[in-house]
């Protein structure tokens, strides 16, 4: 059982809305969302009911057909379960409950009844097919579940000191030296080549063979691709060649979404409904353009000029190298290395998004013209830090102080945004009014 931080989430809605709301814990699948929920109710209630709905028969089905006898549908789930309940000391879990919509729509009946809390866990809950023939309750909060980040995976290989330590060096502007530098960044790099579904790191863990990890992760991959195909009808299909071609076109130096490395003669209206139920499943990321730096980024951002970023690095590197599952000792060592040459660029890029939109960011790149430049410039990502939006570039080779299209957008925006962060592979540095962070601290920002 890893240690995950959506437990004090968990703990801090509960204390504040518990019995008033049910709680929806959404995410993409096995980033832990049903391990973690079940931790929580067994630890923090008297007792629990756990309602599987991928395993669940036509007799517990049935019973939410008849919700107007809520003494006996408690009675039942509770024969059902071999579970004693306790009211206002258990909860119940619908777990995996996009599989059964009438019981997620029964919330609304449930928490006004007031006996018990109820938690929920879902995956590609908010594509609509799942919730076309019912009525969303609005007694329901969501709280979204990402891929375990750096700190936990440190957590998992028993450190709890380094991130302690990284995180007070961002907060003063102290870099950390390089020999404390190269060590996280060599366990940064494994990191990132594990990724942090909790599979793959379970089998870091137990088996301490990159094998092992990648035989987890290529399982990760072909259940992913079927979620794709089954999402909103033919619209399944478009989904499925987009996130089969996440890699190559990551692989650009222009790693905007390009309909033609899916398709020949095709535009992105052709797969909007596609990209969108990919963006809800949280399979993958989404990054839009913002057409100006604002702190209001969802009021000025381009919908048809986005980045499609994989929800876990280490699973981009899976389906980057296919054949990797054959010699993954061989090749993730090269890699860690630094014998294979690989576009770390895409990598790094990848990895920042996936960090940002785990601590609470929305995704937003800038495109802009220059006048001293004939062609768009473009910034990585626009964030917004202590109310002001931020822009942060992503450099994963030695010369990272050579950024122009940051320079030029300060110049063009300085007067409006906060000061620039440059992440990349070296210690922390500030130079110019920019922060130079290494990679380890972006899910500090």
């Amino acid at each position: 059982m890893f240690r995950r931080k959506i437990y004090d989430d968990l703990k801090a809605w509960k204390d504040r809305k518990g019995g008033r709301y049910a709680l929806m814990v959404e995410g993409a699948r096995r980033v832990g969302k049903s391990t973690i929920v079940e931790e929580f109710v067994r630890n923090e209630y008297e007792s629990y009911i756990l309602v599987k709905f991928e395993r669940v028969g036509d007799e517990i089905r049935d019973l939410f057909q008849r919700m107007d006898d809520l003494d006996r549908f408690f009675l039942h789930l509770q024969q059902y379960a071999g579970v004693r309940l306790h009211e206002r000391r258990s909860a119940i879990v619908f777990d995996e409950v996009q599989l059964f919509p009438l019981a997620r729509q029964a919330i609304k009946v449930l928490v006004e009844d007031g006996r018990y809390d109820y938690y929920e866990t879902g995956s590609l809950i908010s594509i609509k097919k799942n919730v076309r023939n019912i009525l969303i309750p609005s007694e329901e909060d969501t709280i979204h579940m990402f891929p375990m980040d750096f700190e936990e995976f440190l957590w998992a290989r028993g450190d709890t000191v380094t991130m302690p330590m990284v995180r007070r060096a961002f907060e003063t502007l102290e870099p950390l030296g390089r020999d404390m530098h190269d060590r996280i960044m060599e366990q940064y790099r494994t990191y990132m080549l594990v990724g942090g579904m909790p599979q793959a790191v379970q089998r870091l863990v137990d088996d301490n063979s990159f094998s092992s990890v990648e035989d987890a992760k290529a399982s990760i991959l072909d259940l992913y691709m079927k979620d794709a195909v089954k999402l909103d009808g033919p619209h399944g299909v478009k989904a499925s060649a987009i996130f089969r071609s996440l890699a190559s076109n990551l692989e650009k130096h222009d790693r905007t979404f390009s309909p033609g490395s899916v398709r020949k003669g095709t535009g992105i209206r052709d797969y909007r409904k596609a990209i969108d139920d990919l963006g809800e499943s949280m399979m993958v990321n989404l990054c839009h353009r913002v057409t100006e730096p604002a702190v209001d980024q969802a009021s000025h951002y381009d919908e048809d000029d986005l980045k499609v970023y994989m929800c876990d690095t280490g699973l981009l590197f899976t389906q980057s190298f296919t054949t990797m599952r054959y010699d993954a000792d061989g090749v993730y060592g090269s890699i860690l290395r630094g014998d294979l040459n690989i576009n770390q660029g895409m990598y790094f890029e990848n990895m920042v998004a996936q960090e940002l939109r785990a601590t609470g960011h929305g995704l937003y790149f800038s495109k802009f013209p220059h006048r001293d430049s004939d062609r768009l410039q473009e910034v990585d990502f626009v964030i917004v830090r202590r109310r002001e939006p931020v822009p942060v570039e992503v450099k994963s080779g030695q010369k990272s102080k050579a950024h122009k299209s940051l320079d030029r957008f300060m110049d063009k925006y300085g007067d409006v945004t906060g000061s620039p962060f440059v992440v990349h592979t070296k210690d922390l540095e500030r130079v110019g009014g920019i922060t130079y962070i290494p990679i380890y601290m972006a899910s500090l920002l």
